[in-house]
């Protein structure tokens, strides 16, 4: 009967490319926290609505645990006995293990959704988000998510600088605490997978196979050797046994060659496998025709959105400095 409910469950992301099952930042630790589980999901994507901030959502039965709702999906399954990894933790280790995970959920997850959107090209953001939309529109709600991204990090024109070497420093910080806190161990609490650990893999497989090379964030995770280890052994161990060979090479891989192997777009995604072709149903066509209206309402939103933020003052967004957690440069 467990048996049967495990496989009711259902991960819906956003879409598999840079060798990854999900190039999503959000989804990747939703993805490894099942897999550690053992818990059997099918894995779907959701290309039509790409800015929505309930993907990555988990179905199980006749619930749905979406990602802006209860604290996220993983604190959802918890709550209402799904999938628990953090059952039975010793009680002196919940302090420090709450702030490494805060850690890890605040000034990493900016620190990578700041290369994402604003510190890289755009051209991988689009990639992941956008490349199935018309090129419009596309190109329209990348533009708004740089905007909403700048206003959540309290960018401006002003602070700028000041701001991504913030940003860098806590990331520094948080690998430093991290590679001291792993040190030889294989598991960063009581020898044993936690939820820290899914959302530490999913953080690090996002910078390390999806970032570029010239990704600064990238490199302060490349300069400590056992959490690079310690994504290696899990990243064979639940990603490679169940993926097909279009993998690339693993970055944190040392190559053969003395040069710097350089990736780009071709090396990054998956070729999908041809299928024969057939004649569309009546529900296919209706769900397309449907997907259509829905993309010109985006555009007119969008459009909306544009001309009422462009006729708005360009007034500084207030930084606060208060990041809640006390730590010393």
């Amino acid at each position: 009967m467990e048996d049967k409910k495990a496989k009711e469950i259902v991960l819906v992301a956003r879409k598999a490319c840079f060798g990854l099952p999900t190039a999503c930042p959000t989804c990747l630790p939703v993805y490894f926290y099942l897999k550690f589980a053992h818990v059997p999901f099918d894995l779907q994507f959701n290309v039509i609505h790409p800015d929505s901030d309930q993907i990555p959502y988990v179905e199980y039965g006749e619930n749905v645990a979406y990602n802006n709702e209860k604290g996220g999906v993983i604190e959802t399954l918890k709550e209402d006995g799904i999938v628990d990894l953090d059952s039975g933790l010793p009680t002196h280790t919940i302090p420090e293990w709450v702030s490494t995970k805060a850690m890890i959920t605040s000034w990493l997850v900016d620190a990578a959704i700041y290369e994402l959107w604003i510190g890289c090209d755009g051209s991988t953001a689009y990639k992941i988000y956008y490349s199935d939309l018309p090129w419009p529109i596309g190109k329209i709600l990348y533009f708004k998510q740089v905007y909403a991204v700048k206003q959540q990090l309290g960018i401006t024109k002003v602070n700028a600088e000041r701001r991504e070497a913030e940003i860098y420093r806590r990331a520094a910080i948080a690998y430093e605490a991290l590679s001291t806190r792993l040190g030889e161990q294989t598991f960063f609490f009581e020898n044993r997978l936690t939820s820290l650990d899914a959302i530490f893999l999913g953080h690090a497989l996002f910078v390390g196979q999806v970032l570029p090379d010239t990704s600064v964030l990238r490199s302060k995770l490349l300069g400590h050797g056992n959490l690079i280890r310690y994504i290696e052994k899990f990243k064979m161990e639940f990603l490679e046994d169940s993926s097909s060979s279009s993998i690339p090479r693993s970055p944190f891989e040392p190559s053969s060659s003395s040069t710097p192997q350089r990736r780009g777009p071709s090396s990054w995604s998956s070729k999908p496998r041809s299928k024969p072709k057939r004649e569309k149903t009546e529900e296919e066509k209706t769900f397309r025709r449907r997907a259509k209206y829905f993309l010109a309402t985006q555009l007119v939103a969008v459009l909306v959105f544009l001309s009422l933020m462009s006729g708005s003052d360009d007034a500084d967004v207030e930084v606060d400095d208060d990041d809640g957690l006390n730590s010393e440069d």
